[in-house]
Order: structure tokens, then C-alpha cells, then sequence
């Protein structure tokens, strides 16, 4: 699972609404449709899912970071197995392989100077995006405050900021009794929340044409620095360079353009000299996605995706970054659950709709391939697909969970869009597992905004539903100590099956499942 403020997850906008699990919606009752799916789920074990992450997350993998030769490795490992399995390509000429062009990002050079003043790069200013290489030269910039567009206020509403350079502040209005501007209470807005507003006022600033964003948020300037002032080994997708720029700026600059700014909110055009010269420093490189398929056999236009990430952290000061339980349990789960479809097609038992294995590449780089999946080269449409059921840590426990059962899952994002398939999730467990499903995690306003950080949030964005299967983090997250020897493997075996049931439903039952709650574009 990639950490947080990947530049991805800051430049993309959660399109999705609900924040906890609810019953309201009727559904289906859970039925069996064709031959008893716990024949094939027993399929699942323990010593399988063992034997192929003792490899899989093995010292000759080499982490499997994205684009390197031990991400190779994987992807043909990958696709060994699905032809073990006999699970067919989901690509039309037969390849396993969908390929990922990507940018290998380095810093760019920033030279800037106002008023004749110069900055420093990353001491001043800090890009958060991958732009093209551009002088800007101009005589004026526009303050628009706090950058934000409410029914009750806008920043924008007596400016005219197209192709200049705008700058913002982070927060949002407030009126003299202490309550929100926009809210009219005291529960503050998304333009407030330290995740949202960056993409909504970013988003908005673009949509009126700013050619540039100076983004003043004194509060993170120092955390924005160490992921953004030297992003080595941080990639974007090939082909996604942007036309605009947006910078987060130290007071430094905040304050030579507006010297009060911490208490001046209000919009304005501002006489300087500004002289920015930026230079992308990005290598193109390629990283292959692994997309494997079994047709439906009434359905076979609708689509469930189950999906895991096969990368990792690679090689770093000489220590291999395994990552056996982030992602290799939930990669692991995924070949077991397609050997487990496979058998049942083989007896006869094809499911109704059809089933597409993917696993995705450059997640930990800022869910990459996910999001060129559904982006950008969706191999089958997005408005055919049903469901996505992500899975991203599925191997241990969370030592900081307060329950003492250790037969559970972190379920996130399950009732998010679709109340039915929230619903379809808890009556398969409780029919087929008893798994505890904790959604801990499934609140909007979780500090960790795991919701955002997998695979799974780039088809939500979509509008297609999701549940994504996580154990939590641990002491060896992200570090060389996660290793093969310490996943949980009957736990392990007990999630992969609870997928696998949920996902045997999903494609079986008569009707698609429907997105009550999808949020129109």
C-alpha cells in the first residue's frame, strides 16, 4: 500500500460520498446459483498461498519495484501461473501484459525572483506536479484569498485570473461568531480538509484559467518538502505532463507578495515582477500491468475486477524491501482465487459474469497502474464494470487493534457507492466465514485516508463500487522486515476465501448490483 501524499492521491479528488455502513437498502438474499462455490473455495489454502509468496517475496525478486528487473520477474511469475491455471489473457492478442509508459521523476530546476528578490528550490517553493519545461515572465499576480467557489462565497467572483499566476492560502473563511463561512456551523468544509482542498482549490484555480499556483499552506510546508523537495525514484504516468503549475510556497514568498496574508483575505490584482524559469528533469521508462480473464457465461459484457498491486520498494542502501505481506499476500490471494475459478469452469460451474485478474504495477509510486487501467486504456469499459474488490495487506494483524479476535479484515469503501454491495459483502461472510469485518477505517474522516490509498480508489472515482480487504500496518510496513515468515497464513487463507465467496456472488447473482449512491459527474 503506498504511503500517504503520493502525488497522485494529492492531485486526484475523492468523487465518491457515505462514510459508514448502513443496511437501508434491501438486496438479494445470497443464494447459491450453480454448484456449491465451497468446493472451489476450499481450494484456497494455506500451503498454497505460502508456497507462491516464499517465492514471490524472495530476495531474487528484488522488492519488485516498478520498472526494475525484479518487477520482471513478477509479472512473468504472474503469468506462469495464470497459465497454469488455464486463465486466459484478458487482452485480445493473446498477452498477459498490458504495458504502463512512465516518467521517472526528478526534481526539476526552479530558478524564480521577485521583484528582483531570488528563491530557493525546495527551500522556497516545492512543485507537486510534473510540468513541461517553461520561462514564465509577468508584471502581475492575482490574490484570490482562499481560493474557493461556494453558493455562499467565491474567491473568484470580481477576478479575472486566466493565464496568470494566482495565489492561495490553505483554509477557508470564518464568520465573526467562529462558525464556517460556507458550512454556516462549526464543522468545517473540504475546503478546510488538508487532503481535499488540494485538489479542489488546484482544480478550481485551473478551471479559470490560471496558468500557475502559488498554494500557501505554512502548516505542511516542511512535510510537502520532504516528499516533493527531492522525489527520487517517484514516477508519473508518460503523457501526463501538465500545461499548468502549481508550486506550495514557503511564507518567504507568501509574504513578499502579500505581506499580511495571514490576515488579508481579500481578492485582488498585484503589481510585481516575477520571472520563473522551470526545467523538467523526467526519464521515460515502461512497467507492465498483468491482466488475466475468465468470460461470464450469460453475462459476459459485465465485469468484476479483483485486483492486488505486484510491486514494491525495491533495493534501497542494500536492503531488499520485500513487501510479503504489502502487496504479496494480497498478489498471492488474487492467483489463488483465479485457480479456484478456473477449476470451477473446468467442472462445468463458468460464473454467470466474467471475472478479470488484474494486477496493477506502480502503486507504491502513486497508484500508477491502477490509474492507467481506468484512465486511460480500460481493456474493457468502465461502465461494464460491476465491481472492484481490492486486496492490499491481507497477511498479518494490527498489532494497535483493540479487538482480541484475530479473524478479522479491514473493510473500506464497501457501502461508499453501493449499499447493495455492502449489504451482498456481510451476507456472504456471515453464510460462508465469519470473518469479523471491521470498518474502522471506513470513515471519512480517518487520519490515515486509507480509502485513498490503494487500487481500489481509482475505479471508485469512476463510480464503479468497491470493497477493499486490508489488515492494517504494522512494525515491518514499508520496511525489509516484511518478510514471508511472518504473514498469518490461515488468516491469510481466510480472507482470500472471503473474496473469493463475495466475488463468486457478485458474478452469479441474477441482477447487477446497483450504485445507489454514484455520484453524477
Amino acid at each position: 500500500m503506498k504511503k500517504i501524499f503520493s502525488i497522485i492521491a494529492i492531485a486526484m479528488v475523492i468523487a465518491a460520498c457515505g462514510t459508514t455502513a448502513t443496511t437501508s437498502q434491501k438486496s438479494e438474499p445470497v443464494k447459491e446459483v450453480t454448484n456449491n462455490p465451497e468446493t472451489y473455495a476450499g481450494t484456497i489454502t494455506a500451503a498454497d498461498l505460502k508456497t507462491a509468496l516464499y517465492t514471490y517475496a524472495s530476495d531474487d525478486f528484488q522488492g519488485r519495484e516498478t520498472g526494475q528487473p525484479g518487477q520482471k520477474l513478477a509479472i512473468n511469475f504472474l503469468k506462469e501461473h495464470y497459465i497454469k491455471y488455464g486463465v486466459k489473457a484478458a487482452k485480445s492478442d493473446g498477452d498477459y501484459f498490458q504495458t504502463v509508459p512512465l516518467d521517472l521523476v526528478s526534481a526539476p530546476d526552479v530558478s524564480i525572483s521577485i521583484n528582483g528578490t531570488s528563491f530557493k528550490y525546495p527551500e522556497d517553493l516545492v512543485s507537486v506536479m510534473t510540468s513541461k519545461s517553461e520561462k514564465i515572465s509577468v508584471e502581475e499576480i492575482v490574490y484570490a484569498g482562499f481560493g474557493i467557489e461556494d453558493q455562499n462565497v467565491s474567491s473568484y467572483a470580481d477576478i479575472d485570473v486566466k493565464d496568470k499566476i494566482v495565489l492561495i492560502k490553505s483554509g477557508e473563511p470564518k464568520n465573526d461568531d467562529g462558525t464556517y463561512v460556507v458550512s454556516g456551523t462549526s464543522e468545517a468544509s473540504k475546503w478546510s480538509n488538508m487532503r481535499q482542498q488540494f485538489t479542489a482549490k488546484r482544480v478550481l484555480a485551473l478551471e479559470k484559467g490560471a496558468k500557475a499556483i502559488f498554494f500557501y499552506y505554512p502548516e505542511i510546508y516542511q512535510m510537502v518538502v520532504g516528499r516533493f523537495g527531492n522525489p527520487s525514484g517517484s514516477m508519473s504516468l508518460s503523457g501526463n505532463t501538465e500545461e499548468s503549475y502549481f508550486f506550495v510556497i514557503n511564507d518567504g514568498i507568501a509574504k513578499a507578495l502579500v505581506s499580511d496574508i495571514d490576515t488579508d483575505h481579500t481578492p485582488q490584482v498585484i503589481k510585481t515582477d516575477i520571472a520563473l524559469d522551470y526545467k523538467n528533469n523526467s526519464e521515460q521508462i515502461t512497467s507492465e500491468n498483468v491482466a488475466a480473464f475468465i468470460k461470464g457465461s450469460e453475462k459476459p459484457d459485465e465485469i468484476i475486477v479483483i485486483s492486488a498491486h505486484l510491486d514494491h520498494e525495491g533495493v534501497k542502501d542494500g536492503e531488499i524491501y520485500n513487501g510479503a505481506d504489502d502487496d504479496g499476500s494480497g498478489t498471492v490471494a488474487v492467483l489463488e482465487i483465479a485457480e479456484a475459478f478456473a477449476k470451477a469452469v473446468n467442472d462445468g460451474n463458468r460464473p454467470k459474469r466474467s471475472i478479470l485478474f488484474l494486477n496493477v504495477t506502480g502503486e507504491e509510486k502513486g497508484l500508477l497502474g491502477s490509474r492507467y487501467y481506468t484512465d486511460m486504456d480500460p481493456i474493457f469499459p468502465l461502465e461494464n464494470t460491476i465491481a472492484n474488490l481490492n486486496i492490499d495487506m491481507i497477511g498479518r494483524t494490527d498489532p494497535e487493534r483493540k479487538s482480541e479476535n484475530r479473524n478479522y479484515v479491514y473493510l473500506i469503501g464497501s457501502d461508499k457507492l453501493s449499499t447493495e454491495l455492502h449489504n451482498i459483502s456481510e451476507e456472504v461472510n456471515k453464510k460462508h466465514m465469519n470473518v469479523e469485518l471491521d470498518y474502522t477505517y471506513n470513515d471519512e474522516n480517518d487520519p490515515n485516508q486509507f480509502y485513498y490509498r490503494s487500487d481500489h480508489y481509482n475505479f471508485a472515482k469512476n463510480n464503479i463500487p468497491v470493497i477493499f480487504y486490508f489488515n492494517g500496518t504494522h512494525k515491518d510496513y514499508h520496511k525489509p522486515s516484511d518478510t514471508p515468515d511472518k504473514i498469518e497464513y490461515d488468516l491469510l487463507e481466510n480472507r482470500a476465501r472471503l473474496v473469493f465467496y463475495t466475488a463468486w456472488e457478485l458474478a452469479n447473482r441474477e441482477n447487477r448490483i446497483v450504485a445507489d449512491k454514484a455520484v453524477t459527474k
